[in-house]
C-alpha cells in the first residue's frame, strides 16, 4: 500500500489545483465553463469533485451532471458489442456481411472482408468523408459508397466516427433492435445508470439536469476568448429535445424505423449523455475484469479483448496517428503507450486504456490506469479560448493536461 501510494503521488510538478485551472489563474486556459472530475480505484470513488457551471448564470456544474461525452461513447459501445459477442449473436472476426443481410466491400478489394474487429479499431478502410450522421429515412447501404478509403480493411488505422455507425447497424440487424434501446439493455440499465444516446432512456430528471456544452465564439472556426460563452449541444432548458434523431424535413416518425437499416441515428459515435460519476462506474466495471458493485457485465476474458491492442503507431499496420494522440488502439478503446517523451502522454508514464472525448466545446476522457489500480476521468464543458492555443507538453490540449497532471496526483486509499 505503501509502494502504491508513492507511485500516485509520483505525478508531474506542473500539477495546479483544480479550482485554478477552472478560475484562469494558470497557463493552461483562461478559464472553464464547466469541470467535473472523478478518481476511482476498484473499491469506489477516492475523489469526486465539480466546478463552474453547467448552465452559464444557471446550475453548477457537478458530477452528477450528465453531459454528451462525445468519443468516450465509443468505449462504451465497444462494450456493449463484446456482450454480444459473448452472447453468440455476434462475432468479432467474422464477415459482417451475415448479419447485415448484403454484401458490404471496399469496391477496389471486392474479396476482402469487413469484421467489427476491425470496424472497433478504424481499420476497416472507412472514411468520414462529408459526414457520419444519417438522417432518419437514409439508409447505410446507399450512402456507404462515399466513405470507402483507398486503403484495403485490416492494412490501415484511420480513425473515423462512421465505423461506429457501422457497428451499431450490425449490432441492430444481428438482435432486430434499436441501437439505443440496445445499449440500455446491454450496458445503461444493468449497471443503474440514468444516462443514454441522444437522452434516450434517459429519464426526465437526468435531461432537465443536463449541462450545456459551450464556446467562447460561434463555433470551433470562430474562436474569440473576448467574446461571451455560445452554446454549443444541450441548451435545453430542462426539456427532452422533439426529436432524438436527426431527420430531413422535419418529420419524427422514429417508430417506423427498421432496426439495421442506419444505426447512425442516435450516434453511436458520440451521443452518449452520462455523468463523470457514473462514467466511473464504467471505468470500475473494466478495472474489475467485467464486474462491479456486484454486477457481472463482461468475462475477464472479454475486458482482456478490449484491451489488446490492434493497432500501435509506427509498428506493422500503417496509421495516421491523429495529431499525436493515437499511438495505439484495441477494438473499441484507444490505449496510451507508456512511452517516455511520446505525443500521447498527458501524464508522464500514462498506459492507460480508455477514450478521449472531444466535440462541441467538450473535452473529455475516460482511463483506466491497470498499472495503478484507478479510474480517471474528467468532462470539460467549455474553455474560454481555443485549446490547441495553451502551452502542452503532448498532443493532448494543454487544459487536460493540467487537469489529468492533478487528477494523477491523487493519494491511494489508505
Amino acid at each position: 500500500m505503501i509502494r502504491l501510494a508513492l507511485l500516485l503521488l509520483a505525478a508531474p510538478a506542473a500539477a495546479a489545483p483544480l479550482a485554478d485551472i477552472v478560475a484562469g489563474r494558470t497557463t493552461a486556459t483562461p478559464g472553464i465553463a464547466g469541470l467535473a472530475v472523478v478518481v476511482a480505484d476498484r473499491q469506489g470513488v477516492v475523489r469526486a469533485e465539480g466546478f463552474g457551471e453547467a448552465v452559464i448564470g444557471g446550475r453548477a456544474m457537478t458530477v452528477d451532471t450528465p453531459a454528451r461525452v462525445a468519443s468516450i461513447s465509443k468505449a462504451v459501445v465497444a462494450i456493449a458489442v463484446l456482450r454480444l459477442v459473448e452472447q453468440g449473436k455476434l462475432s468479432l472476426d467474422a464477415d459482417v456481411s451475415g448479419w447485415l443481410g448484403w454484401r458490404l466491400r471496399n469496391p477496389a478489394f471486392p474479396e476482402v472482408p469487413v469484421t467489427l474487429r476491425q470496424l472497433l479499431s478504424h481499420t476497416a478502410g472507412i472514411d468520414d468523408g462529408a459526414g457520419y450522421r444519417l438522417p432518419l429515412g437514409k439508409s447505410l447501404r446507399a450512402e456507404l459508397p462515399a466513405h470507402w478509403s483507398t486503403a484495403a480493411p485490416g492494412t490501415r488505422f484511420s480513425y473515423a466516427n462512421l465505423n461506429y455507425g457501422i457497428i451499431a447497424t450490425v449490432m441492430e440487424a444481428a438482435t432486430r433492435e434499436r441501437f439505443d434501446r440496445l445499449m440500455t439493455r446491454l450496458v445503461l440499465a444493468p449497471l443503474h445508470l440514468d444516462a443514454g444516446y441522444n437522452w434516450s432512456g434517459a429519464s426526465d430528471a437526468a435531461v432537465a439536469a443536463a449541462a450545456v456544452l459551450y464556446r467562447k465564439g460561434r463555433d470551433e472556426t470562430a474562436i474569440d476568448p473576448a467574446g461571451p460563452w455560445t452554446a454549443q449541444v444541450d441548451d435545453l432548458h430542462g426539456q427532452r429535445p422533439g426529436c432524438p434523431v436527426a431527420t430531413e424535413g422535419g418529420s419524427c416518425e422514429i417508430d417506423r424505423y427498421t432496426p439495421g437499416s442506419n444505426g447512425t441515428l442516435f450516434s453511436p459515435q458520440g451521443g452518449l449523455r452520462i455523468s463523470a460519476r457514473q462514467l466511473a462506474v464504467i471505468g470500475r466495471m473494466l478495472l474489475n475484469g467485467g464486474a462491479v458493485d456486484g454486477v457481472r457485465v463482461l468475462q475477464p476474458a472479454s475486458v482482456r479483448t478490449l484491451m489488446m491492442p490492434v493497432w500501435r503507431d509506427g509498428q506493422g499496420v500503417m496509421g495516421d496517428n491523429y495529431k499525436g494522440e493515437m499511438l495505439c488502439y484495441g477494438p473499441g478503446l484507444q490505449c496510451l503507450s507508456g512511452v517516455a517523451g511520446a505525443s500521447d502522454q498527458p501524464v508522464a508514464g500514462a498506459r492507460w486504456w480508455g477514450h478521449l472525448g472531444e466535440a462541441y466545446g467538450l473535452l473529455g476522457g475516460l482511463w483506466v490506469d491497470r498499472a495503478h489500480g484507478r479510474v480517471l476521468v474528467y468532462l470539460i464543458t467549455g474553455t474560454a479560448d481555443d485549446p490547441a492555443r495553451a502551452p502542452h507538453r503532448s498532443a493532448f490540449f494543454g487544459v487536460e493536461e493540467a487537469v489529468l497532471q492533478e487528477l494523477a496526483a491523487t493519494p491511494a486509499r489508505r
